[in-house]
């Protein structure tokens, strides 16, 4: 039988370089990846047509999203509720909103003044389905700029010229009108174009956005809290 000729000590070298090897990768893999992590944050693109996001005093940001007639009045409620909330939280501290209502998607009617409830409120009930308390009926009015209403509806009394007195911005989706000016020509008979025009130039004061969905993602990307009304 041939003697082993593989001496002991070099076997037993073997084994504790491999040892330190794989204490050693265990130990730098790890390093390297996190330096990888870091090295690849993504950082969001800016935009010129999206510097409005910063110009907004306060320092506290909340963007309240609203895609239905009582997600629409409901989040003027909240803009109210945040509001006063934070004077009485932080009373005697500098704490304030810069705060944002997006109308969007089914709650985009309310972004146009009475007299556009008055002409075309059937197309716009149509998509709301909120009637007047009153009347039970199709609103002539903009039911989120009247006031007198109070609990009948969810908005509770607060209104768009109300918290715009609070500071809040009103973010119109320019998307939605278009669709609306689609809904309203096909009613009526009209030229969307023109349709889309009058709405543009009858809207409530505030800010249009290419898209809702767009503007809160945005929104977002600048530090703005998320708020969904409905």
């Amino acid at each position: 039988m041939q003697e082993d000729e593989t001496n002991p000590n070099t076997r037993r070298s073997m084994i504790m370089g491999l040892g330190a090897a794989m204490v050693g990768a265990a130990v730098v893999a790890p390093t390297t990846a996190t330096a990888q992590t870091r090295s690849s944050g993504f950082q969001p693109s800016r935009h010129d047509v999206d510097a409005w996001y910063d110009e907004l005093p306060g320092n506290h940001r909340v963007f309240i999203d609203s895609a239905t007639a009582t997600g629409g009045a409901e989040a003027l409620l909240y803009a109210f509720n945040l509001t006063n909330a934070t004077r009485s939280a932080y009373a005697g501290e500098a704490a304030s909103m810069a705060m944002i209502v997006c109308l969007r998607h089914f709650s985009t009617p309310f972004a146009f003044n009475d007299a556009m409830w008055e002409k075309y409120g059937d197309v716009f009930h149509g998509l709301t389905h909120m009637p007047d308390p009153n009347t039970n009926a199709a609103p002539r009015i903009n039911l989120m700029r009247a006031a007198g209403y109070g609990m009948n509806l969810p908005n509770f009394g607060n209104t768009i010229d109300s918290v715009r007195e609070l500071g809040v911005e009103i973010a119109i989706c320019d998307a939605a009108t278009s669709f609306l000016a689609t809904q309203i020509g096909a009613s009526t008979g009209s030229q969307m174009n023109v349709v889309y025009e009058e709405l543009k130039a009858n809207a409530v004061p505030g800010r249009f956005v290419s898209a809702g969905v767009m503007a809160l993602t945005r929104a977002q990307e600048y530090g703005y809290s998320l708020l969904y009304a409905g």
